[in-house]
């Protein structure tokens, strides 16, 4: 086996080696951690080599004490309206109903579509979105109102086909942005709104109300070339859970997004 050694060395701001956090686990389930502990240690130069001393446990007052000191790097940033929630670890935000080049290769259409049952790039109306990127992906909601959302604003099941009833994006071969930050918020859109929408995911038929189920709401739409899509056909948001109560946007940030 390969031994591995890192040799740290004082830098030229005074910077120096001072403390060590481990971080302990008991696995992963549906990627997330099951059961996480921390420790701080100190660490003591022997020879001119760092050597970790016995921790105690890490508590929220260091993490506020390094959180402030490596803060300190950080340039301030100004949020645009539209962003609802920026952290290290999730951005949130909405983007308000509009009509988007949309993008239709369905694998199995349908005899009775009037507009998709080929291959089709075509003008569609979008309801208002929200968007929540995390480390582990992105989800995708409606929202009821064409209007920023709060804590309370009760989500929809969104009506873009690669949508999971998770809320979850269905990656598939689409380009996953590398940064989690503001800046990378087109690149979030675009794989939702400019890839190729090819079948419905499992049960996202029955997101909508009326007959013929969600590509058939799609196909109404682009025949009758509206200008706004039918909000009231959504049926509210319960992460695919068929007793599962409404969730609203509070409960879903609480909650740690999709």
């Amino acid at each position: 086996m390969t031994k591995h050694i890192s040799k740290f060395e004082a830098t030229e701001g005074g910077l120096a080696l001072t403390n060590a956090i481990l971080l302990y686990s008991s696995g992963e389930q549906l990627g997330r951690l099951r059961e996480a502990f921390a420790s701080i240690h100190d660490v003591e130069h022997l020879d001119g080599q760092p050597i970790i001393a016995a921790g105690t446990p890490l508590t929220r007052e260091h993490l506020r004490r390094w959180t402030e000191a490596l803060g300190k790097a950080l340039a301030p940033e100004i949020l645009p309206d539209n962003v609802l929630v920026s952290h290290p670890d999730m951005l949130a935000w909405w983007v308000p109903e509009q009509v988007r080049t949309s993008y239709f290769a369905l694998s199995r259409p349908a005899a009775t579509l009037k507009a998709l049952a080929q291959r089709t790039t075509l003008p569609l109306p979008y309801p208002a979105h929200l968007f929540v990127a995390t480390r582990s992906g992105l989800g995708v909601y409606a929202l009821p109102a064409n209007k920023r959302p709060t804590a309370d604003t009760q989500l929809l099941f969104s009506p873009v086909l690669n949508v999971f009833t998770t809320g979850s994006l269905c990656w598939g071969n689409i380009r996953k942005p590398k940064a989690l930050n503001i800046a990378a918020i087109p690149e979030y859109e675009r794989a939702v709104f400019d890839s190729w929408s090819t079948h419905p995911n499992a049960g996202q038929e029955m997101t909508v109300t009326g007959k013929g189920g969600l590509v058939a709401l799609w196909d109404d739409l682009a025949a009758r070339k509206a200008q706004r899509f039918p909000v009231r056909r959504l049926k509210p948001f319960n992460a695919g859970k068929p007793k599962g109560a409404p969730i609203t946007f509070g409960q879903l940030i609480a909650g740690g997004g999709a």
